[in-house]
């Protein structure tokens, strides 16, 4: 009889081994057995990913703040006050002739009310005519000055005196206002302001003493006002602080920049009371 054998069927199992080496890397066996003699040993290798540190936290900037100019608190005018300062002190050190050694003639004073009536006529037509909104702030403040110089050009012509064109000082400054006016109002507004408060603060003083002098005390009418001029002044430099606030920081340092010219501008024309 015969004997038929069947093979038997193959068993296959696995066995996972994990091993760890120096590298950081674990290596796999995979052990797969049969019911045969046969056994069939795999290997896997598996890198493991090194963690990344962790970054650090950036360092919080520490904020700086702008040191302040001398009055910016207060306002633009005070800036410009500072800067007024600082010019008079420039002028004490560097031994300015005083005034009062100068000998002002009827010419001389007369072509200075000329080129300063230029002057003041020239700020009120662009602030009355202007459609910028910044000067209608401006317009009959009280400090208004070229009626009244109108009057007492009028006056001395009739006393016999040559009333002249205005001359070159007078011209280039108006002719730089009108420029100014119409490419920045912060620059013009500058002007402005110091235009009314140098007259105020001292050229009163100087316009007394010559008239005191040339026309036996008369008081001119340039130097006739209506109303507080204190207050009046105020009232024009609470309303540019006002404005200054829409105006960037650089807008104010161009407008700083711009005091030192107003008063070499109307130095120019004081200088005709001696010429």
């Amino acid at each position: 009889m015969g004997l038929t054998v069947k093979a038997m069927p193959q068993i296959r199992f696995s066995l996972p081994i994990s091993v760890s080496n120096k590298s950081n890397c674990i290596c796999r066996f995979s052990i797969t057995a049969t019911s045969s003699t046969n056994t069939t040993l795999t290997h896997s290798h598996t890198t493991t990913p090194t963690p990344k540190p962790k970054p650090k936290s950036p360092l919080k900037k520490r904020k700086r703040y702008r040191k302040l100019y001398p009055g910016e608190t207060t306002g633009i005018t005070e800036e410009m006050r500072f800067v007024a300062m600082r010019l008079r002190n420039d002028a004490v050190s560097h031994d300015q002739p005083n005034f009062d050694e100068w000998h002002a003639s009827m010419e001389g004073f007369i072509a200075y009310l000329v080129d300063t009536h230029l002057i003041f006529a020239t700020l009120q037509r662009i602030v009355d005519e202007s459609d910028d909104v910044s000067y209608a702030y401006m317009r009959k403040t009280g400090l208004e000055r070229s009626e009244g110089l109108s009057k007492d050009l009028k006056w001395l012509e009739e006393q016999g005196n040559v009333i002249p064109n205005p001359s070159s000082p007078g011209i280039t400054y108006a002719k730089y206002l009108e420029s100014l006016a119409e490419t920045s109002a912060p620059l013009f507004l500058s002007h402005f302001y110091n235009i009314y408060f140098s007259h105020i603060a001292a050229g009163q003083v100087i316009g007394k003493k010559v008239s005191e002098k040339l026309l036996e005390g008369k008081e001119l009418e340039f130097y006739k006002w209506e109303g507080d001029v204190p207050e009046l002044l105020k009232d024009v430099r609470d309303k540019l602080n006002q404005l200054s606030e829409h105006w960037s920081r650089d807008e104010k340092n161009r407008c700083l920049k711009e005091t030192p010219k107003s008063f070499r501008f109307m130095g120019q024309i004081i200088l005709l009371l001696v010429s």
